[in-house]
């Protein structure tokens, strides 16, 4: 009897689970790859030369290995990113939405788990007048007939659907909201950074601009600096995150008196099953 056929990835999230194994492995050979995600050798090969020009990882004999210390102006690809940890991100999302009520004015930053959030806002049918600086999230937020939606202007992020600059900052300057959904690239000791000066200074414009600042942050994002500093963690009211994070990394963040929600990842909920 024949084995179903897996179905077809799209090439974004073929790669984020090539990425996603290699980095569970340490390191993995190209039949690994193929075998384990149903694919081609060939296929492999192809998109471990596109991951390995983007800086992703280190082509090694007959396999890869992922990239110890990545560049700190490193720009994951925005398609790849949003396959990342999808489960984690949608948990930490929903979670975050349900600490949200109707008739709230709320930012919404450029982030995949920002993303989840506003799907999770728009499933609830909350009421809100939301504001972004991403097309992505003005996409899915417009539509829901019970949302009031502000689009910031800027300049469109090569790659991404982020916007940056005039006349956005200057925008948020005029606004006091509510609550702010802010994303980041790291969460470094008692920092945040970001891998450019544009998308950290929206950032900031963001924090400033409202009442309650939460980030939005998996696991992953507790590693080494990135290029240019967003902020302090004592400017950010609460963090959601998954529980890979290192208990550590969460007690820091505690101790400096931002509360801490931590939600199940896909491991916890599997196990649990």
């Amino acid at each position: 009897m024949s084995q179903p056929r897996r179905p077809e990835l799209i090439p974004a999230q073929r790669r984020a689970t090539m990425l996603e194994l290699i980095r569970k492995r340490g390191a993995a050979s190209i039949q690994d790859l193929a075998e384990a995600i149903g694919i081609s050798m060939s296929t492999v090969r192809r998109d471990l030369e596109h991951l390995e020009e983007r800086g992703y990882l280190e082509r090694s004999h007959g396999g890869a290995v992922i990239q110890k210390q990545l560049q700190s102006t490193f720009e994951p690809e925005a398609a790849i990113t949003a396959e990342f940890d999808r489960f984690e991100k949608e948990a930490i999302g929903s979670a975050a939405a349900a600490t949200l009520k109707s008739g709230a004015s709320v930012l919404f930053d450029s982030s995949s788990t920002v993303l989840a959030a506003a799907r999770a806002c728009v499933e609830r049918a909350l009421s809100l007048t939301a504001v972004t600086n991403d097309l992505g999230i003005g996409q899915v937020l417009v539509g829901a007939n019970n949302m009031r939606v502000v689009v910031l202007g800027g300049t469109v992020r090569a790659g991404s659907l982020t916007m940056v600059g005039e006349p956005g900052e200057g925008l948020l300057r005029e606004l006091s909201a509510d609550v702010a959904l802010i994303g980041t690239h790291a969460i470094t000791g008692l920092g945040l950074s970001e891998t450019s000066l544009e998308a950290a200074a929206m950032k900031r414009a963001m924090i400033a601009a409202a009442r309650r600042v939460v980030l939005l942050a998996d696991a992953s994002k507790f590693r080494a600096a990135a290029f240019c500093r967003i902020c302090e963690l004592t400017d950010i009211h609460e963090l959601f995150t998954d529980d890979r994070a290192d208990p550590s990394e969460i007690e820091r963040v505690r101790n400096v008196g931002v509360s801490v929600t931590v939600v199940p990842s896909r491991a916890t909920t599997t196990a649990a099953a």
